[in-house]
């Protein structure tokens, strides 16, 4: 019998090691699988690449993974003024920051999961962003060549689960945790409520399980009531 459920998120963090990089879903503090990074945190893997969308706020998972200097890279597009963490650390340059544009971030990513080998964008052109990068006229427009984006374990955050790894987000939540799903070697998915095998409707399944590896339940932690918001994300 498929059954894709651990029983803590520290089990589902148990084989990352040094080195790997790692897809967080979230925008801001909406859908940030915090109850994850947290349990990595204390795990204790390092010299990680973070695939974002931001650096993080405050005291609790991301912008924590960020002050315990366990993060070598951040691709993101948008570490807000509100990232202290991150930002003390790249200042300082022990954090490679490799920034993209949000829509590109996801065409990136969602390349990665479906196998294709890049794109052509014209956001960027003319910019610092385009520095090194394969250029190409089309229809008399200039395009950059972006490539794609995998990551060895992604950190996934839902409402709902079962047994299967069906996925049903909530509000905002689905932001980046959907097309994240389909572009890492190991899917891992902390949900808020575990219900039995087929109370998500088919057409209620955001994330159907033959993306994700493993899921946890999880209860809302009190440290995001006291995190401060990243770029307007409630």
């Amino acid at each position: 019998m498929i059954d894709k459920k651990l029983s803590s998120c520290r089990e589902a963090v148990a084989p990352i090691a040094d080195g790997a990089t790692i897809m967080l879903g979230g925008f801001g503090n909406a859908g940030m699988p915090g109850q994850l990074i947290e349990a990595l945190r204390e795990q204790g893997a390092g010299n990680l690449t973070i695939i974002s969308n931001g650096g993080g706020t405050g005291p609790y998972a991301l912008g924590a993974l960020f002050g315990d200097g366990r993060v070598k890279k951040l691709i993101a597009s948008f570490p807000s003024p509100s990232a202290a963490q991150f930002r003390e650390r790249h200042m300082r340059g022990e954090i490679e920051l490799e920034l993209v544009p949000q829509g590109t971030l996801v065409e990136r990513i969602r390349a990665g999961g479906t196998g294709l080998g890049g794109f052509y964008t014209p956001t960027g052109v003319g910019t610092e962003l385009a520095a090194g990068k394969e250029t190409r006229v089309i229809n008399g427009r200039e395009y950059l060549f972006e490539l794609p984006l995998q990551a060895d374990f992604v950190f996934l955050k839902a409402h709902l689960g079962d047994r299967f790894g069906n996925l049903m987000y909530r509000g905002t939540m689905r932001n980046f945790n959907m097309v994240m799903a389909s572009a890492g070697g190991t899917v891992l998915a902390e949900v808020d409520q575990m219900v039995e095998a087929g109370e998500i409707l088919p057409e209620q399944v955001h994330t159907p399980g033959i993306f994700v590896d493993h899921l946890v339940q999880v209860e809302r932690h009190p440290k995001l009531l006291e995190l401060p918001k990243e770029g307007g994300a409630s």
